[in-house]
């Protein structure tokens, strides 16, 4: 990935690194999906055609095709000249995988890559820093992942008040 990412910073000029964003799509696919599906043309009722006048889409839901793995990470890219064209890369990593640092290339890729890291537990190797940006340290866990916990404080009734 940091062959292709040199490659598109001093071949092709995309020389600003905008913006890193994480997905995690744990369960996406998985059955049971019912609904509106928004299309460019509206909501789609799921039925034979498209549109339809039903009052449910039950059995007849499309369920989304599987990801690669189960995050993605996107580096959204642009070439400061008129006209120029935007290309996002985007890696796919599944829980405990790592993603090679792009710092060496844009180095405004450092805090990107620990928000991705403090957020949704996506390791970045050779990161220069790899410590949390929003989160404190002592916080558990990556609170945009999936499957983190949610929940509270629990509150506490007494009658000695």
């Amino acid at each position: 990935m940091l062959e292709a990412c040199q490659h598109l910073r001093d071949t092709e000029g995309f020389d600003f690194l905008s913006d890193i964003s994480a997905a995690d799509y744990l369960g996406w696919g998985a059955r049971g999906v019912a609904g509106y599906y928004g299309t460019a043309a509206g909501r789609d009722l799921n039925l034979p055609g498209g549109h339809g006048a039903a009052s449910s889409s039950q059995g007849h839901a499309r369920v989304p095709k599987p990801k690669a793995k189960r995050f993605s990470v996107n580096y959204h890219l642009l070439a400061l000249r008129e006209g120029a064209p935007r290309v996002r890369v985007q890696v796919w990593v599944d829980d405990g995988e790592t993603v090679p640092t792009v710092v060496p290339v844009w180095p405004t890729a450092d805090w990107h890559e620990r928000e991705a890291w403090d957020l949704f537990g996506i390791e970045i190797e050779g990161h220069p820093n790899p410590t949390r940006i929003l989160m404190d340290e002592d916080w558990e866990g990556h609170p945009l992942r999936k499957d983190y916990p949610l929940g509270g404080e629990p509150v506490r009734f007494t009658n000695e008040e």
